[in-house]
């Protein structure tokens, strides 16, 4: 595809990541691909160049997930890792933080996953009930429960979202907390999914964690800042996952549209075949138009005009790639389901893109609210 709109420097590394997630393709390993893009820069170039990162930014970073994606070999550990843990610690941290663990997650000898969905809370940030309470010597006490944590079995820690009372008020505000996986009392129990992906979702149990002080991330007191400091990178970070699965599937119907001969003709003369692919081409190019604003406005530092673009691409592109799947295993038929064209198992891939990590539904409620000034129902 075209992007003379792009800069050359965001052309060569498009270009570039796409030669690596070629060599990979669909049958890709995980582990050596992760290793491979460490090595060539790519999983930290969204972090300081002080500490080992590439000095971009989630343009840059949503670059490579994309030509991966188109690739056939999505990394989805690139949206958690790097993006969120990544962005929220360069952004936060104190320097010993910093220093621990930006130069592991760029060269990617480390990785860290995010927690903060719960049983009872879902979207609601507002409803975690996963607490911390300072105790005796200045160590934080975390207790909760949190579910669908992605990577949690390989990850070094987790960057788990709980909520500390105000000593002032009482209320409890949400503040972002580093927990080494082997800390006693943080177990982790993998959820059975059919959802078949080289990355497992956890249940993750907090039993009176003691953490030290230097776990907290960030300003006690600036919880909600942090906080969508990282999800509006994991927003632009999911469309750029979407966009390219869906990239993906609409090149493999579009070649076998081209070379399938029924009749003496190919079946893509029909426009019955051509006319939905040409729709699904149209959409995931206005919805990657919309990512690359939004991260455009994120790493400009508009995070309020970031907020609501990245929910808009997430939206966008979570609609076009389920859309784009299916019609490229209806253009394949049977061989749509087979192992051969990898398309199959992006069914209920695509699907997440629809309910993770906010479902469409509470981006139609955000758009309504924040951006339309319509009144809440809830």
């Amino acid at each position: 595809m075209p992007h003379t709109h792009e800069s050359e420097e965001h052309q060569a590394l498009r270009e570039a990541v796409s030669t690596l997630g070629k060599r990979h393709g669909r049958n890709f390993d995980p582990d050596q691909l992760w290793a491979d893009a460490a090595k060539l820069g790519y999983l930290g170039v969204n972090l300081p160049e002080a500490y080992g990162g590439g000095g971009g930014g989630i343009s840059e970073l949503s670059i490579v997930l994309e030509e991966l994606g188109a690739a056939g070999c999505p990394l989805l550990m690139m949206i958690v890792s790097p993006a969120i843990c990544g962005t929220v610690i360069a952004r936060f941290g104190t320097d010993t933080q910093k220093q621990q663990w930006l130069p592991a997650l760029a060269d990617g000898t480390r990785t860290m996953a995010f927690g903060i969905t719960e049983p009872d809370a879902g979207s609601n940030s507002h409803r975690i009930t996963t607490t911390a309470r300072i105790a005796a010597g200045g160590n934080w006490l975390l207790t909760g429960r949190k579910v669908f944590i992605s990577g949690v079995d390989k990850a070094d820690a987790t960057l788990i979202v709980g909520r500390t009372e105000d000593a002032r008020t009482g209320a409890l505000k949400p503040c972002l907390f580093i927990v080494p996986r082997d800390t006693p009392g943080f177990e982790y129990r993998r959820i059975p999914m059919e959802l078949q992906a080289t990355e497992k979702q956890f249940e993750l149990t907090l039993d009176d964690v003691r953490l030290p002080a230097e776990a907290l991330v960030g300003d006690e007191n600036a919880g909600l800042l942090q906080l969508f400091a990282g999800l509006n990178p994991e927003r632009i970070m999911t469309a750029a996952f979407a966009i390219g699965m869906g990239r993906y599937a609409l090149a493999q119907a579009i070649t076998y549209a081209r070379d399938r001969t029924v009749w003496n003709q190919p079946i893509g003369a029909h426009q019955a075949i051509a006319h939905p692919l040409a729709q699904s081409h149209i959409e995931l190019e206005l919805a990657r138009l919309m990512m690359r604003k939004a991260a455009y406005l994120y790493d400009a530092g508009d995070d309020v005009a970031a907020g609501e673009a990245a929910n808009m691409a997430k939206y966008a592109a979570g609609e076009a790639c389920v859309k784009a799947v299916d019609q490229a295993v209806h253009t394949l038929g049977g061989n749509g389901l087979t192992s051969e064209f990898g398309l199959a198992s992006l069914i209920t891939a695509a699907r997440v893109s629809r309910i993770a990590p906010v479902s469409r539904e509470m981006i139609l409620n955000y758009v309504s609210h924040q951006t339309l000034g319509l009144p809440k129902s809830y």
